[in-house]
């Protein structure tokens, strides 16, 4: 069983703590964490040779977690994820959830995942959905690598991560018809003013443009 001297629980909102985990150390914070609780970390992570942090949360708690190692450059750092339910995340990635999620996160093998970022320098972990202001259909064009996604006015338009290369994926919802997902190394938008919310939550404010794609390093995700 993998075990590192190093790993430690990050414990977002109060989220239940599997038998798995329990008898790991564990640190507190809120459902959208504290970078400086992370920032403490760092140094007890970093007293091991292969540091592992199993985050208990939702794909916006993980966002921000795998967002500040990159910006801190630390994404060598394994990174565990144990939701407590589905989410958009947990099925990209394959973890499962809870106590089986949680066995996974502990005794498995961290493996180099494409890691999906957008413009902004924000991670995307489950799903960005971007739409016209107020929620008014999307207009203008958007592109997933050389292939056009749409052009003129679409309801929504969805972006994920995806497990494997190249790393992102697209899609446009035109009311109740199926959606064809394209994958690519990139997704751009272009628009008169769209509104982006990333693993729940929403940009406050309207933009001309957006743009969500592979960063030049793998994350280390523990499966």
């Amino acid at each position: 069983m993998y075990r590192s001297l190093s790993t430690h629980v990050l414990r977002c909102d109060g989220a239940p703590v599997p038998i798995a985990l329990a008898s790991l150390p564990t640190s507190q914070t809120f459902a959208i964490p504290d970078t400086g609780v992370i920032d403490e970390l760092l140094p007890v992570l970093a007293a091991d040779s292969l540091p592992r942090l199993i985050v208990l949360g939702t794909d916006a708690a993980l966002a921000v977690i795998v967002t500040h190692l990159m910006r801190t450059e630390r994404l060598h750092v394994e990174i565990g994820y144990v939701p407590v339910d589905k989410t958009y995340g947990s099925r990209a990635y394959q973890t499962g959830t809870g106590n089986a999620a949680a066995k996974r996160a502990l005794e498995g093998r961290a493996t180099q995942t494409p890691l999906i970022r957008d413009d902004t320098g924000t991670v995307l972990i489950g799903r960005a959905t971007i739409t016209g202001p107020g929620g008014d259909k999307l207009e203008g064009e958007a592109y997933v690598d050389d292939t056009m996604l749409f052009s003129g006015k679409v309801k929504a338009m969805h972006i994920s991560p995806t497990l494997e290369m190249p790393g992102v994926r697209a899609s446009v919802q035109k009311g109740i018809r199926k959606r064809r997902w394209v994958a690519g190394r990139a997704a751009q938008l272009g628009t008169p003013g769209a509104v982006v919310t990333r693993d729940g939550i929403a940009n406050d404010r309207v933009l001309p443009r957006s743009t969500f794609y592979r960063h030049h390093e793998p994350w280390f995700l523990v499966r």
